[in-house]
């Protein structure tokens, strides 16, 4: 149905663009070169067909927009509730330590850290 509905969109749409474009504009438009079809139905009948085709199609074109929002598939929540679980379950089975708020404890057997050196006073011979 989803593919049915893609199709009349594309179709709705490349219409709308044709009637679009031969509309009357304030340049003259491509209606002006279609001197043919004002003989037969008159300057003011086309412009009242192509305005409420353009209406009709723009409304046709938001009916099925939101149809096709209805009937696209969504992803199962299931699944999804699936993924997660799996997820936690191997979370938990990894033996990451937690952090703490301290500083990190030295490694067993290593060196004490060394105090820190003061600096040297700034004593300037012949001052």
């Amino acid at each position: 149905m989803a593919t049915l509905i893609s199709i009349a969109i594309i179709i709705v749409c490349i219409l709308l663009i044709l009637i679009v474009l031969v509309q009357n504009s304030k340049g003259g438009g491509l209606a002006s070169s279609f001197s043919s079809s004002n003989q037969v139905m008159g300057v003011r009948k086309t412009g009242d067909f192509l305005e409420k085709a353009t209406w009709t199609l723009a409304v046709a074109l938001l009916v099925l927009s939101i149809a096709s929002a209805a009937f696209t598939k969504t992803p199962d929540a299931n699944a999804a509730g699936k993924v997660d679980s799996a997820t936690r379950k191997v979370g938990a089975n990894t033996s990451a330590p937690a952090p703490t708020g301290g500083p990190a404890a030295p490694a067993p057997g290593a060196a004490k850290p060394v105090a820190p050196v003061p600096a040297p006073a700034n004593n300037v011979p012949g001052h």
